[in-house]
């Protein structure tokens, strides 16, 4: 039988130009990998939501594509992550009256006003904060019984721990001046219940409000899904979420109606415990359950947060555990048994020294536990050893621009030194990850990255930022955004940086945040995010 060369040779050349088939190559960009090298390329290509290859703009004559994308020289980043935030939160928040930047309580009342309907059977807002009025104190609900004798008012301070409630709201919770409370404060004036309740009250209130409809939990999930991504968010770290909610998203995630990636932090109460440590750890692409979040204080800004010294402006005044020792350590204990990850916020140094001390003993013959402090906000310059790659920091760097106006007459010049000290942390713990805790700050990462690195408002003061020698690097605060968030969540292996096989997670923005100048960075917009491959939002839609 005689060979045909000819055909031969054409099948070769046939087979030799088949190239193989990709979903989506974008190219001729400005990629940051964050990879070990944090590694700079021009294209990348996906193929099954994953990343499949990133290199140069030769990858277009490689592979086969269904979409290409030409970036024309734009930035990308890995899809950025929300090391701590309240992401159902701030779907309810969409559903409540908006009190965010009022300027005194007169215009929290003109809000209400013009916002709620007296056929409501509670009026619900949230986001004063008094420290942002001329007059600087708590508020009280003299003038909510005037104007609402008969419908409950429940107002949130910004940092979500404390309320403001009429009369009416305190007589349906059956709070009066007999009602105890080991784990927070009713506050009084002249012996009288002035409204304002910090931490561990507000649940008497919680219990009388009216219950939502499914419909409204999921439009709260789905409203708050379109604000992250058109933020450049892809992952979220929920500080606390219900059984209910977090199976509410699970089922949002099958259904493909919820696309972002969520890791629930599971509420402590007994029953979400019992339901999940005894199940154990829920892990998809789309949902991680696998820790618990834990109150130890409450907040500096409602003096709720716990010192070792009183208060440098409130002298009798130490602030209240909300868990005590003994349950902190039981808690410990059994989480640690379930091999779950423990994650507690602490403002206070008392409570993130008690954490330290609870954690490491619990910790001793965990080799990997990764266990978070949630803040780590104040802390004496003693107990900064505590840290360590046990023990990790979440931090939230939008805070210290925000409290840098009040923080010092909190707890004082010397004690000041130790408060939000990203850098001494990271030096510690070699990793920290970053967040917002949005609703309390606002959504935007951008932010985040800027108060990071500058340690300034975004009217650039003050002209040499705030205890400027714990500032982050750019390359520090990316990270912290991306893949040492990731690591907090036992993820780094599947997302935080471009990398192949990776989720095919990643955004476009309008500017190179490693290069322009610092105080341009925090005006960044996301052009497109990309959710494993999936365009999930575009600045061009309307």
């Amino acid at each position: 039988m005689k060979f045909n060369f000819k055909i031969l040779i054409l099948i070769s050349l046939i087979f030799l130009g088949c190239k193989p088939e990709v979903d989506l190559i974008v190219y001729n960009g400005n990629i940051y990998t964050v990879n070990e090298e944090f590694k700079v390329s021009n294209a990348l290509a996906i193929k099954d939501g994953l990343f499949y290859e990133i290199g140069t703009n030769d990858i277009i004559n490689k592979y086969n594509s269904k979409e290409l994308i030409d970036l024309n020289g734009s930035t990308v980043l890995p899809g950025l992550i929300d090391a701590h935030c309240h992401f159902y939160g701030l779907g309810l928040n969409q559903q409540v009256i908006d009190l965010v930047g009022t300027q005194s309580f007169k215009e929290v009342l003109s809000r209400l006003e013009s916002n709620s309907n007296i056929n409501n059977s509670v009026i619900k807002g949230r986001g004063w904060d008094q420290n942002d009025w001329k007059v600087k104190k708590f508020p009280e609900k003299s003038e909510l019984d005037k104007l609402y004798p008969d419908i409950p008012v429940v107002l949130e301070r910004i940092d979500g721990h404390a309320y403001l409630v009429n009369q009416k709201a305190l007589d349906l919770a059956k709070i009066t001046n007999d009602t105890k409370s080991s784990n927070g404060t009713i506050i009084k004036k002249n012996g009288k219940i002035t409204g304002v309740l910090i931490d561990g009250p507000m649940s008497l209130i919680d219990n009388i409000l009216p219950e939502l409809s499914i419909y409204e939990k999921e439009q709260a999930l789905l409203n708050a899904q379109k604000i992250c991504f058109k933020n450049g968010l892809t992952t979220v770290d929920d500080a606390g979420l219900s059984k209910e909610i977090i199976l509410l998203v699970d089922s949002l995630h099958k259904k493909k109606e919820l696309k972002i990636r969520i890791y629930a932090m599971i509420s402590n109460s007994k029953d979400n415990l019992d339901y999940f440590l005894k199940k154990g750890a829920i892990k998809t692409p789309q949902l991680n359950v696998s820790s618990v979040k834990v109150y130890g204080d409450g907040a500096l800004g409602s003096r709720g947060a716990t010192l070792k010294e009183p208060y440098h402006d409130d002298p009798n005044n130490y602030g209240k555990l909300i868990t005590n020792p003994d349950d902190l350590k039981k808690l410990a204990t059994r989480i640690a048994k379930a091999n779950f990850q423990m994650n507690t916020h602490a403002i206070g140094d008392s409570t993130v020294k008690l954490l330290i001390d609870t954690y490491s003993k619990v910790l001793e013959n965990k080799e990997d536990p990764r266990w978070r402090i949630e803040h780590s906000q104040i802390i004496d310059l003693e107990d900064m050893e505590g840290f360590n790659n046990k023990i990790l920091p979440s931090v939230q760097p939008t805070h210290a621009t925000s409290d840098m106006y009040w923080a010092e007459d909190r707890v004082g010049s010397n004690r000041i030194n130790g408060a939000y000290a990203y850098k001494a942390l990271l030096n510690k713990s070699k990793v920290i990850g970053l967040g917002t805790d949005f609703p309390v700050e606002k959504v935007n990462p951008f932010h985040t990255f800027y108060a990071a690195i500058s340690r300034k408002d975004m009217n650039g003061y003050p002209e040499n930022g705030f205890e400027s020698n714990n500032a982050l690097s750019r390359e520090e605060t990316l990270k912290g955004m991306t893949i040492w968030a990731a690591y907090l969540n036992f993820e780094e292996n599947e997302k935080g940086s471009i990398e192949k096989g990776k989720l095919a997670d990643f955004i476009v923005i309008d500017r190179d945040i490693m290069r322009v100048k610092i105080d341009e960075t925090h005006k960044t917009k996301v052009l497109k995010t990309f959710v494993s491959g999936d365009l999930v939002y575009s600045i061009q839609e309307p």
